[in-house]
């Protein structure tokens, strides 16, 4: 579990291929390891992993054909940046939101201005996910907790202050870049809580008519 406050930026430095999965190592910069031990998770991007093995300033993680298929870590190079954030203790102090580190999907950076000393970003994640993101809510984008200001349909904006800026990979992105996504949890357990005993059955999902038989829709 983590908060989505962003520790550090490391940087992969390793890539091995074994069939259709991989090992790779990471810089991990100015993050605090001394507490680290092997089997510990780490979150690289919003991605939960499992330190392997250790080094100096560095860390090694096996990442599975799923989660390479499922994450930006399918097409990372080396020398690219990324969020590091140490697994939460019950003593962390809560700043972000609770991230599981299990991406939902990969979205995509549309735009970005000057909005005051911050920057606007706007971003689209997948039709499927469409629906976990409201406005005010909070979602989590390579890692980092932030605060949605507005949506539409599939696309969403969120602010970033000079701080994250400057101490996350955000501030390099560019339009067109594709982004780790994970939405907030509770609105995935709320979506199962609502199906009650369908959610049993293998077509069991919120559709339009289940919102209007229970009064969400007319």
């Amino acid at each position: 579990m983590f908060t989505g406050i962003i520790e550090a930026v490391g940087k992969l430095v390793a890539l091995e291929r074994y069939g259709v999965d991989a090992r790779l190592r990471f810089d991990t910069g100015k993050l605090d390891m001394t507490d680290v031990r092997q089997g510990d998770s780490i979150a690289v991007s919003g991605v939960c992993l499992t330190a392997v093995a250790l080094g100096d300033g560095s860390f090694t993680a096996d990442v599975s054909a799923e989660t390479l298929g499922r994450t930006t870590l399918g097409s990372i190079g080396i020398g690219a940046g990324v969020n590091l954030e140490r697994a939460l203790t019950p003593t962390t102090r809560l700043g972000g939101h609770f991230v599981s580190g299990h991406i939902d999907g990969i979205g995509e950076l549309l735009s970005q201005t000057a909005d005051g000393r911050s920057q606007r970003m706007r971003f689209r994640v997948p039709t499927e996910l469409a629906r976990y993101v409201a406005g005010k809510g909070s979602i989590c984008i390579e890692g980092v907790s932030l605060t949605v200001n507005e949506v539409a349909g599939a696309t969403f904006s969120v602010n970033v202050v000079p701080h994250t800026l400057a101490a996350t990979t955000l501030g390099s992105m560019r339009p067109g870049q594709r982004v780790n996504v994970e939405v907030d949890m509770l609105a995935r357990y709320l979506e199962r809580l609502m199906l009650g005993e369908r959610a049993a059955e293998p077509s069991g999902g919120i559709t339009a008519a289940f919102l209007s038989e229970h009064g969400f829709k007319r």
